[in-house]
Order: structure tokens, then C-alpha cells, then sequence
């Protein structure tokens, strides 16, 4: 899968992903506007171009407050975020594995976190494991915003919801099952759980992997 042509079909807003896309970012303008005061953090799994965080931020009021990290394996499409953070000073482009909890040292445990675009990459126990670790990346009160689609069978968007509030994740909002795609918002009510360095959180193995097996 070439990732970086991938994002060519964000810039259709009536296309799948840029339908998606709009409901994210949706949900991420929510979580800044309901943020407390002050500093916010907020960290990004398989970022990608950055489009869902950084298209909001850069016409958010709140955009001044926020220290973003963001995580991407793909080098063209590591540039072309960087390109598209120019006058975000608050945001930072990781190139690297999103996978490895290192990379998020020092910013989590985030008022927002996203992981967007991987659980339909990846098996359905990583999925779970992800979210396991989704309660040491967010902060207690901070969101989660999460895709999956529900072109893959069996559906899993039921089941990520009850896996997030068995871990303590409120229920903020999910996307209508008829559109094709989940896109859902949890907040964080539980404990919170110290990151631990030099784990793995997930493989991520690609959609089209895994509809062959």
C-alpha cells in the first residue's frame, strides 16, 4: 500500500475518506472547545499528513494552547505534515514507528489522543491491546477520537466501544452506522496508568493483508 498516494482522496469531500475526515475533525474541534483553560497536550497514532489535527488547529482559537505530537512512519507523508504545521510552533512531526511507546514519553498522558485510520489495519486482539493502552496515553478527563470501518466483517465498531468502557471511557459520541465507517469520541473517566518505555502497542499489518487472510 502506498501510503502517501492514499491520502490523495481527502481532497474529495464527498469521497469516503473525506467524509470521514470531516467528522473527526469535527470531534477534534469539540474536544478543544470543551478543554479547560491552559495548556493542552495532545498526541496522534499513524498521523499520516496530519490532516484531522492539524486542519482544525490551524483555525482553532485554542490553537496557541496546544503541544501536539505527532507520529508517522511514512516519510513523504512526514513532510508533507511538517509543510502543513508551518506557523503551529506547538506541533511536532515525529518521523518513526507509532507503534512504540517511546515515542510519546514526555507529552502523555495527552488531553486528546487519536487513533485514526489504524484499527481496521490491524488484528482485532491488537485492537483491544491499542485501547489497553489508550488508558496510559490519556490523561483521566482527556478523549480518545477513533476510526474503524464497517466494511470489514464482522463489525467491530460495537465491540471498540465496550472494550473503551470496560477500561473506564465514557461514551461521547459514534458516527451513524449507516455511513460505512465508524468515528467515535470517548472520554477517560478511569485511573490513569503510567506508560511504560519499550513496549509495542500493535502491529499494524494493513487492511488489504489482512482481507487476504
Amino acid at each position: 500500500m502506498d501510503w502517501h498516494d492514499w491520502h490523495e482522496k481527502y481532497d474529495s469531500p464527498d469521497s469516503y475518506l473525506g467524509r470521514r475526515l470531516a467528522l473527526v475533525q469535527d470531534r477534534v474541534r469539540a474536544a478543544l472547545d470543551d478543554a479547560p483553560p491552559g495548556p493542552l497536550t495532545a498526541v496522534s497514532l499513524c498521523a499520516g499528513q496530519g490532516r484531522d489535527l492539524i486542519g482544525v488547529l490551524a483555525g482553532h482559537p485554542r490553537r496557541d494552547d496546544v503541544r501536539a505530537r505527532l507520529v508517522e512512519l511514512d516519510e513523504r507523508n512526514v513532510a508533507a505534515a511538517r509543510a502543513a504545521a508551518v506557523g503551529l510552533p506547538g506541533v511536532e512531526v515525529v518521523a518513526g514507528d507509532a507503534s512504540l511507546t517511546d515515542h510519546y514519553a514526555g507529552l502523555v498522558p495527552a488531553d486528546l489522543v487519536l487513533i485514526c485510520g489504524i484499527l481496521g489495519n490491524i488484528t482485532d486482539a491488537d485492537v483491544e491491546r491499542l485501547l489497553d493502552h489508550c488508558t496510559r496515553l490519556c490523561r483521566t478527563g482527556g478523549t480518545v477520537i477513533w476510526t474503524r470501518s464497517r466494511h470489514i466483517e464482522p463489525d467491530l465498531v460495537p465491540q471498540v466501544c465496550a472494550w473503551l468502557e470496560e477500561r473506564g471511557f465514557e461514551r461521547l459520541w459514534v458516527s451513524d452506522p449507516g455511513l460505512g465507517f465508524g468515528v467515535g469520541a470517548h472520554r477517560f473517566g478511569g485511573e490513569l496508568r503510567p506508560l511504560v518505555r519499550g513496549e509495542r502497542m500493535f502491529e499494524f499489518v494493513g487492511y488489504d493483508v489482512l482481507r487476504a487472510r
